[in-house]
């Protein structure tokens, strides 16, 4: 059995106070006795196309060697949230993950863009700023195999199925959802995808900050393997622990088979 930890933080519009911010939080999990430890969506800009090209930095940038030399002075696995990411003129929504040496094990850029129009909602098009990434993101650790996604990514269920037959056992999922998607699909959608995968399932959502320019909804979560929450938080800053136990996994695999009784011959 292993701790993970979700810092549910607000971010600025200085990134110096943000990474100051997203520090303070670390630690304090880590002091709790978190092992592998997340930080939320776009933690270190405002969440708005108009600041993600202006926030943007290259992966050797000063906020990757920031959550690298936090994780080795930790000594944890930090899933370092997603930050907009600089490479080749284009702007990625990316998330850097870090062993507890501080090497980098992972580099996911977000591969479903958040182009939405709700009648009487929200209209956000991610597309007019970022570049979507192409490729899946498993890494590895002492502990099992976790998955990495980013927000928008989760609403599609191949995906997460992809990871979880190449072995992820643990998802983590850095997610901004908003006051219209997040009361209406946050709790069903994170559930569901720990339901049909039978792994857990852990969202880290930035607290909402209702002076910014994006109204975050909140409620980071974990779920477990059977779809059951084992914790969830308001809207507010904190952090959300879990207890993550392996052997829950494949009991509960192994009394419901459903990926073993898929039918890949006819689907």
């Amino acid at each position: 059995m292993f701790r993970i930890g979700l810092c549910q933080m607000k971010g600025s519009f200085d990134k110096t106070e943000s990474m100051k911010t997203a520090e303070r939080f670390v630690r304090e999990a880590a002091e709790n006795g978190a092992e592998i430890i997340s930080l939320p969506e776009m933690w270190n800009c405002p969440y708005s196309n108009d600041y993600f090209r202006e926030y943007s930095e290259p992966a050797d940038g000063r906020t990757v060697e920031f959550l690298s030399k936090l994780a080795s002075d930790l000594g944890i696995y930090l899933v370092g949230g997603s930050i907009p990411e600089l490479d080749g003129g284009n702007v990625y929504n990316t998330s850097f993950s870090f062993d507890r040496a501080g090497n980098l094990i992972g580099r996911h850029r977000k591969v479903h863009l958040f182009d939405i129009d709700v009648e009487g909602g929200i209209r956000f098009m991610e597309s007019d700023t970022l570049t979507a990434g192409k490729d899946m993101t498993v890494i590895d650790t002492e502990f099992c195999k976790v998955g990495v996604a980013i927000c928008y990514d989760v609403r599609f269920p191949e995906w997460f199925r992809k990871m979880t037959l190449a072995g992820a056992e643990l998802m983590i999922l850095p997610a901004a959802f908003n006051l219209t998607t997040g009361p209406a699909h946050w709790n069903i959608t994170m559930r569901a995808r720990a339901l049909d995968n039978q792994v857990y399932f852990a969202a880290n959502s930035p607290a909402r900050d209702e002076n910014g320019p994006y109204q975050a909804y909140g409620g980071s979560c974990i779920a477990d393997p059977w779809g059951q929450f084992i914790a969830h938080a308001d809207e507010k800053e904190c952090i959300v622990y879990g207890d993550i136990d392996l052997e829950r996994v494949g009991a509960v695999r192994q009394q419901l088979p459903l990926l073993r009784h898929r039918r890949e011959e006819l689907y």
